[in-house]
């Protein structure tokens, strides 16, 4: 252990010798003086990595002495010693943020322990950590060998998630290559399941909650029963951006059931968000509205009937209720809902927000230099999205819905992951954009990198023409066509993308909460 110098400060040091000589002989070294003012003096002159301060001291007092100290050295960590429990002394010393509190007498092990925690603190925490993690691993490693069912995946992904984001904060770089590379042995095997099983999902029993079924499965119980809610819908919003918003929430709401659901193929917004809100598969939506769905070779906006969508839901499942329907994708705009926000959850049982903020960031981090040095790695881009949530209008929007009292909501209709490798493929001019999924015909691709559907009706979607087909890039892949290759490859690797196949892109959050 490297030395651990510890000033004491007590005007009966006399009396702790037994403890300063347990210190010692634990490798510690204590330095001791009787009053503040000499302590004062000693931090001036020294570097001491901890200090124990009486509170009660003739001439300058505990609590004066900790707020000198602070002044001077605000990370000394310092753990105040006292003989009174009253309230009004705790509160001031907690408010001087110190960093223990012990009640005399103490003994040498509450000493000892004071120590660790606040000295020993992050070493104890990484290595249980690393240790668990250990553990954790090869079980995890185990049950990816044996997953069989949608609910065994949500759960392995949680499991995932939870670990990088415990591993994050200690900073344990090779820890976090293994689960790197344990995360993508999952998106593997996750991708050979739904290439396996996703067409059966529409003619089963036993299928997982999707895009389609969301809305009546979580939302529609709770308006049957008349509560007053609002839906927030953050376009882009994985599960892991989720949990690092949660404490940012939990000061407002309390959560009642934190859930996934299945984003469909693909996941993307013009077909997840418009299979949500109209509880319709896409064909099924343009077989209902034929002229409000879109397909991707058509001109206009993708998501612009999503009230329609909405309303149509709510009348078709028999409730009758006043709903807002808004769309956000700007500051401006955030603000307004902001400053109409009573006013509109007043006079509407059920206030749909969709929010686009993360999306945009998703797509400006592809297209901006300075977004893509700040959101180079996973743990960036959440940082990122914290800081953004922090102050914008949409942290906004939760404060008011906690202050009046609204159930809350908070889903996405697809995650994201970021692409690094490239797999070719040739289609006409015809054939969509996106990076992730292509509709076309006479598509020419890598069989082993895809989810190819021949005819999208067995999966219910919409044909452009009639020998229109799907395919889903697996895992980590972007598609690139072989003109240009290099050039194209350059350009959009280590850039976020969505509407393939990945536990990101496809598992995604559906929370309720209510006001505490």
């Amino acid at each position: 252990m490297a030395e651990i110098k510890i000033l004491w400060v007590d005007d009966e040091i006399d009396l702790l010798r037994p403890h300063i000589i347990f210190l010692e002989k634990k490798g510690y070294t204590v330095d001791t003086c009787t009053n503040g003012t000499d302590a004062i003096d000693k931090i001036d002159q020294e570097n001491f990595d901890i200090v124990f301060l009486d509170e009660n001291m003739p001439g300058i007092s505990g609590l004066e002495t900790l707020m000198v100290i602070k002044e001077k050295r605000p990370t000394l960590p310092i753990v105040m010693i006292t003989k009174s429990e009253e309230e009004l002394i705790m509160e001031d010393a907690i408010g001087s943020q110190i960093s223990d509190y012990l009640i005399k007498p103490v003994n040498p092990n509450q000493i000892l322990l004071s120590l660790k925690k606040n000295l020993d603190n992050s070493r104890l925490v990484s290595e249980k950590t690393t240790s668990n993690y250990q553990q954790e691993f090869r079980k995890i490693s185990m049950d990816l060998m044996d997953v069989r069912t949608y609910e065994d995946w949500a759960s392995i992904y949680r499991k995932l998630l939870y670990w990088e984001l415990e591993l994050e904060k200690i900073q344990d770089e090779g820890m976090i290559q293994i689960l790197e590379t344990q995360k993508k042995e999952a998106n593997s095997l996750f991708f050979k399941f739904v290439k396996n099983n996703y067409e059966d999902w529409f003619y089963e029993d036993e299928k997982p909650i999707m895009s389609h079924t969301a809305f009546k499965k979580y939302i529609y119980p709770k308006m049957k029963e008349g509560e007053r809610s609002v839906l927030l819908m953050i376009d882009n919003l994985r599960f892991d951006q989720w949990k690092i918003l949660e404490p940012l929430i939990h000061e407002h709401y309390k959560t009642v059931k934190e859930d996934t659901y299945y984003a469909i193929l693909p996941t993307a917004t013009q077909y997840a968000r418009n299979a949500f809100f109209a509880g319709l598969m896409p064909l099924e939506i343009e077989k209902r509205f034929p002229d409000k769905w879109l397909n991707d070779t058509d001109e206009g906006g993708k998501n612009m009937f999503e009230k329609d969508f909405l309303l149509d839901q709510i009348k078709r499942l028999g409730l009758q209720v006043n709903v807002n329907y808004t769309k956000i994708s700007s500051l401006a705009q955030g603000r307004k809902f902001v400053d109409n926000f009573k006013n509109i959850t007043t006079s509407n049982h059920f206030t749909a927000v969709v929010y686009n903020f993360v999306d945009m960031l998703s797509h400006s981090r592809t297209e901006m230099e300075v977004i893509k040095e700040l959101a180079s790695t996973d743990k960036s881009y959440r940082s990122l999205t914290l800081s953004w949530f922090k102050n914008s209008p949409l942290f906004d929007i939760i404060k008011m819905a906690a202050k009046s009292g609204l159930k809350l909501y908070v889903t996405t209709d697809h995650g994201t992951i970021n692409v690094n490798n490239p797999t070719k493929l040739v289609g006409d001019k015809n054939t969509s954009l996106n990076l992730r999924y292509k509709q076309g015909k006479s598509l020419s691709y890598q069989k082993r990198d895809v989810y190819a559907v021949q005819d999208p009706h067995d999966v219910f979607l919409p044909k452009v023409n009639v020998s229109s087909s799907y395919v889903f890039a697996k895992e980590d892949l972007f598609f690139a066509y072989p003109n240009n290759f290099n050039h194209y490859v350059k350009y959009y690797r280590n850039t976020y993308q969505h509407g393939g196949i990945s536990l990101e892109e496809m598992i995604i959050p559906f929370i309720e909460l209510e006001p505490k």
